[in-house]
């Protein structure tokens, strides 16, 4: 038992975290809540049916943790505009090492304002994004995550995708043709 917590905790805390940093925007908040999702996991371990992949599981786990933080601040709904984003060098780490410094920087931008657009979509549009392309889950995983059918990930993910694009070309002087270029 002790190993296999071990081996979960290994391959997904660093993924977890940062699925949790995404929701709350706080980065000692989304630590304890990582903490608290794998107190759930050592309590629920023996009930785990093995009906979803562990991967999911723990998602699920981390999803309703989040849930319940944001709940507890005593909102109905948690708005992420005003929320001040922490960046870390970590975050950025890039794949092309051989950028120059004003590329980075320009790349830094990009990035940090379509995370400010995001914050424009809904929550559901929000976390469709986060866990199919900042996460790489696939469209089962994320239904399974979210308790919704595979259908309902593709329509949100479409209509995500479509306001995220409207309210980046929306922002003046940003396009988006350009910037996927």
């Amino acid at each position: 038992m002790r190993e296999e917590f071990d081996r979960l905790y290994e391959t997904y805390h660093h993924t977890l975290f940062q699925y949790l940093f995404y929701m709350v925007r706080n980065r000692e908040v989304a630590e304890e809540l990582v903490q608290e999702v794998y107190i759930k996991v050592l309590h629920s371990f023996q009930s785990f049916e093995g009906k979803s992949s562990e991967k999911t599981w723990l998602y699920s786990v981390a999803k309703h943790v989040g849930i319940d933080w944001i709940r507890s601040q005593s909102r109905k709904k948690r708005k992420w505009e005003g929320q001040q984003f922490e960046w870390s060098e970590r975050e950025f780490e890039l794949q092309d090492h051989a950028l120059l410094p004003e590329e980075i920087l320009v790349q830094k931008d990009e990035i940090q304002h379509i995370y400010r657009m995001l914050k424009r979509c809904t929550d559901d549009q929000q976390q469709v994004i986060i866990l199919r392309y900042i996460q790489a889950l696939s469209i089962s995983e994320t239904a399974e995550v979210l308790g919704w059918t595979e259908s309902k990930v593709k329509t949100t993910q479409h209509r995500a995708i479509k306001a995220l694009k409207q309210h980046l070309e929306g922002y003046t002087g940003y396009d988006v043709k350009e910037a996927s270029e």
